[in-house]
C-alpha cells in the first residue's frame, strides 16, 4: 500500500490520560557512581545518543567527543573498549538477537544512513538514505534533509527507522535493506511533532510500534502497518521507549522515566527532577548530578534481569542505573 493511500485510511484512536495502574509496583533503587569512564577521561563524553544492553550484561553507549562512537562497559560499569567502526552520530541504536548472533542496528543522525554491525564492529549491512523515495524526504536549502533518530527490528526481520528530526515519517526496509514502505508524518491522521524514537512492542499480538511523539507530549501506539491504535497523553516530552516484561519504560526529557502497563497506565515513575532548570538541558554539570535524579533522559534499555539503564542528553555524558529488587 502506498504512502498517499495510507493517509486516507480510517482508523480507531483510543486516548488515554496517564493514570496510575493497580498492577504490582516494581521496586527499583538507583546505583550511585556505577559507571567508570575510560582511564584517560573524566566523563564518558558528549551524549546525544542511546544505550543498549547485550545478553552478557555489557552496556553499550553512543557518545561523541574524544572517544566518540559506541563505548562498551561491563555490568559493573568498567570501561572495556570502543566498538570499531561505530560512528559518533548513532542518535538511536539497539542490540538485536538473531540466529546468527547479536547485532547493533543504528540510525545515523547526520550520516543519513542505517548500519547493522556485529558486536565486534564488523559492518554487515548499510542502508543509504538515498533508497527512500525523494518525495518522502524533506528538503532544506535545496538538499535532502534526512535526520534519522532511531531504528528497531520487527520479529519478521523488517527494519523500521524514523526520520524524527525532519519529516516524522517511519520508513520500512526488508532484512537485506531494500526499501518497502513508509507511514507517519506531520499531517493527519498522525500529526507527529518530533517522532523522536520508536520501539517494536512484543507485548501485543501482533506486535505494535510505540512512538515517542515528543513535542505533542504523547506516546502513540501504532499497528505494524501504520494504523493509530492508542494514544497516551500528558507525558513530559517522551524521548525513548524500552519494553521489558509487561512494562514499557518511557524516557521523558523533562527529567523523569515512567513505567507504563499495556493500557498506558502509569505503574511507577523514577528519577523525577523538581528543579526545572536542570531538565531538558544538556548543560547540567557533574557536580550538580544527584544519584537517581534525572535531568534529560534521552535513551534507555533493560538488561535481562530487569535492571534499567538511562542515558541522558548531556555534554559530559551520563548513564543512570536503576536496579530491580530481587
Amino acid at each position: 500500500m502506498n504512502y498517499a493511500l495510507r493517509l486516507s485510511i480510517s482508523f480507531l484512536t483510543v486516548v488515554v490520560s496517564v493514570g496510575f495502574s493497580a498492577a504490582a509496583e516494581p521496586k527499583y533503587s538507583a546505583v550511585k557512581g556505577w559507571l567508570k569512564p575510560a582511564p584517560d577521561m573524566q566523563t564518558i563524553g558528549q551524549a546525544h545518543g542511546d544505550v543498549a544492553v547485550a545478553s552478557n550484561g555489557d552496556v553499550y553507549v553512543s557518545v561523541g567527543g574524544a572517544r566518540g562512537g559506541v563505548q562498551v562497559f561491563d555490568k559493573t560499569g568498567k570501561y572495556l573498549r570502543n566498538v570499531p567502526n561505530a560512528p559518533a552520530d548513532f542518535h538511536g541504536f539497539i542490540i538485536h538477537k538473531e540466529k546468527a548472533g547479536e547485532f547493533i542496528y543504528g540510525a545515523r543522525l547526520s550520516g543519513q544512513s542505517i548500519l547493522k554491525m556485529q558486536l565486534d564492529g564488523r559492518i554487515v549491512l548499510s542502508i543509504a538514505g538515498s533508497t527512500i523515495p525523494p518525495e518522502l524526504v524533506r528538503m532544506r536549502n535545496g538538499k535532502p534533509s534526512l535526520r534519522l533518530t532511531n531504528v528497531d527490528v520487527a520479529p519478521d526481520g523488517r527494519i523500521f527507522a524514523v526520520d524524527g528530526y525532519s519529516s516524522d515519517i517511519i520508513h520500512i526496509f526488508d532484512t537485506n535493506g531494500k526499501y518497502l514502505d513508509s507511514f507517519g508524518g506531520k499531517k493527519a491522521p498522525f500529526g507527529f511533532r518530533t517522532c523522536h524514537k520508536i520501539a517494536i512492542d512484543g507485548r501485543f499480538d501482533p506486535p505494535r510500534i510505540l512512538c515517542c511523539d515528543r513535542e505533542n507530549r504523547r506516546v502513540v501506539h501504532l499497528s505494524i502497518d501504520g494504523k493509530v491504535l492508542n494514544v497516551v497523553k500528558e507525558m513530559k516530552r517522551p524521548a525513548a521507549v524500552a519494553v521489558h516484561g509487561d512494562l514499557a519504560a518511557i524516557a521523558e526529557i523533562e527529567g523523569r522515566v515512567s513505567l507504563l502497563d499495556k493500557e498506558g497506565n502509569t505503574v511507577l515513575q523514577l528519577g523525577a527532577n523538581d528543579v526545572k532548570a536542570q531538565t531538558a538541558t544538556n548543560k547540567v554539570k557533574p557536580a550538580d548530578w544527584r544519584t537517581g535524579i534525572l535531568t534529560a533522559p534521552h535513551g534507555l534499555d533493560f538488561d535481562s534481569h530487569g535492571n534499567l539503564f538511562v542515558t541522558e542528553y548531556n555534554v559530559y555524558g551520563r548513564v543512570v542505573r536503576y536496579d530491580l529488587a530481587k
